[in-house]
């Protein structure tokens, strides 16, 4: 056998190929733990000198199991770790110290790069474990059931397992394992820049024809306990993570109850002054001037209850939307000079002084579409809403960092310092007197930190009463342009 040869071996090939080969099964890592341990406890318990060639899965749980038996096995069993490549022995492998029990054996093998095998000889029990892991481009592999099977993969499976089964066969047939033992002695022999380290008694184990039985029983008991134990553990954690779900759907619950009953109260409010402002119209000594002040409040309650069914249609949208959000750069000053200018109007007619600063050269952040300027909207209109006549608001945005600051700042009444860690809450207003001319459904604020918490933004207030608020605005610059 040449080294092209070598490269070729494939335990899994070379038990499928062989006249006492085994039906494969797929089985989970978890399970081929549970069939390797239950082996260590049976050799362990017996006492049995056995000789182990294995190769298992990268990780500290199965190297803590080889230390496991290394530290409490027969004194005549030996530990043969095999590992790819040409590298010469150190000191010490995964963790697990080189001693005349514990040697590692190193050999190029491509195809035993997917593979792990547990292989034990002994006079009273032979067996071989061997495992094939699926490759990780599943979309251009046969599907496990094919590999099983036989059968040609007619759909792809798109959904690749994190942990996907292992391929599995196992074997307690003597001839099987010393033909598996031959084939890897073969490679040594004939491989002299390997050097590897063989046991010059293996040629001399007088294999057993069948396994004893009452070792075999032993171990098919250990088997079930292990199973057994596996399968409380994944109850144990389906359980766990179903309490956590239904918790998780309880609070949802309960915040939908006390949303939809903030919904209706609010609703109910602008219901109430309509209706009383209603019956006041009916009253036949009505004055024209009292007349004009129902109409007025029948006209700003329609107005106020038209604004709060809006805005809670709006953030079910944006709660909606914000699941599978669409993402992208944008520039400040493609955004802030047209809500200015929309607000310009407003601001006139109140005699407020508005203005704003954008430098044009200001990196873009990335946002969710139309996110940026929603936010702007609702910073601006609250600024104006909440600013008396005569006042001033601003809008400046600057680079700090790897962060823009977007900042409103008003001259306006100011919001008071045990209120501006409510102000996000849904539904919370102040509602002074000069709020109450406009409406408005306490949704604002609420919505610039739903969209900020998803995009990875903040947002800070600072505010004085009857001397303004300025609202800043922390946006992540985009680094994809």
């Amino acid at each position: 056998m040449n080294v092209s040869l070598a490269q070729d071996l494939s335990l899994y090939h070379l038990i499928a190929t062989s006249e006492n080969g085994c039906q494969p099964s797929s089985v989970s890592p978890a399970t081929l733990l549970a069939m390797v341990r239950s082996q260590i406890d049976i050799m362990i318990e017996q006492q049995i000198p056995a000789t182990v060639w294995a190769k298992l899965p990268a990780g500290n749980i199965w190297q803590s199991e080889l230390l496991r038996y290394q530290q409490k096995a027969n004194p005549s069993a030996k530990i043969y770790t095999c590992h790819l490549g040409e590298s010469q022995p150190q000191n010490s492998v995964n963790g697990v110290s080189e001693t005349s029990l514990h040697l590692p054996i190193y050999f190029p093998s491509d195809k035993l790069q997917r593979e792990y095998f547990w292989i034990v000889l002994s006079p009273q029990f032979c067996s071989l474990i061997v495992a094939l892991r699926p490759s990780r481009g599943v979309k251009k592999q046969k599907s496990l059931r094919a590999i099983i099977n036989k059968e040609p993969n007619t759909k792809p499976n798109t959904k690749p397992k994190p942990k996907p089964y292992l391929v599995t066969m196992t074997s307690f047939d003597s001839k099987l394992v010393g033909h598996v033992v031959e084939s890897f002695q073969q490679v040594f022999t004939q491989i002299p820049s390997i050097q590897p380290i063989i046991d010059p008694d293996i040629d001399k184990l007088n294999f057993p024809h069948t396994t004893e039985p009452a070792i075999l029983n032993s171990l098919l008991v250990r088997q079930m306990q292990k199973q057994e134990e596996i399968h409380r553990k994944r109850t144990k954690l389906r359980l766990g993570k179903l309490q956590q779900q239904n918790q998780h759907l309880r609070v949802n619950l309960q915040e939908k109850d006390v949303y939809l009953n903030h919904v209706c109260q609010e609703i109910r409010t602008p219901l109430t002054h309509m209706k009383t402002a209603l019956s006041l119209l009916n009253s036949p000594a009505l004055k024209p001037p009292q007349r004009q002040r129902y109409l007025q409040m029948l006209h700003s309650q329609c107005d106020r209850q038209n604004s709060l069914i809006t805005s809670v249609l709006e953030l079910v949208e944006l709660e909606r939307n914000l699941k599978y959000p669409n993402f992208e750069a944008v520039h400040l000053s493609d955004i802030i000079p047209g809500v200015v200018s929309t607000y310009q109007p407003l601001a006139q007619e109140k005699g407020i002084m508005l203005a704003y600063t954008v430098p044009t050269d200001l990196p873009p952040v990335w946002f969710v579409h139309g996110g940026l300027k929603q936010i702007a909207i609702n910073l601006l209109g609250n600024s104006i809403k909440f600013t008396t006549n005569g006042g001033q608001v601003w809008v400046k945005a600057r680079l700090q960092g790897a962060y823009i600051l977007l900042e409103v700042r008003d001259t306006g009444i100011g919001i008071a310092e045990s209120e501006i860690s409510r102000i996000f809450d849904r539904f919370y207003s102040t509602r002074p007197p000069i709020a109450e001319e406009s409406g408005g459904g306490g949704l604002g604020l609420t919505v610039v930190q739903q969209y900020l918490q998803r995009c990875g933004g903040a947002i800070s207030v600072k505010s004085k009463q009857t001397e303004g608020s300025t609202f800043t605005v922390q946006l992540a610059i985009c680094q994809r342009h």
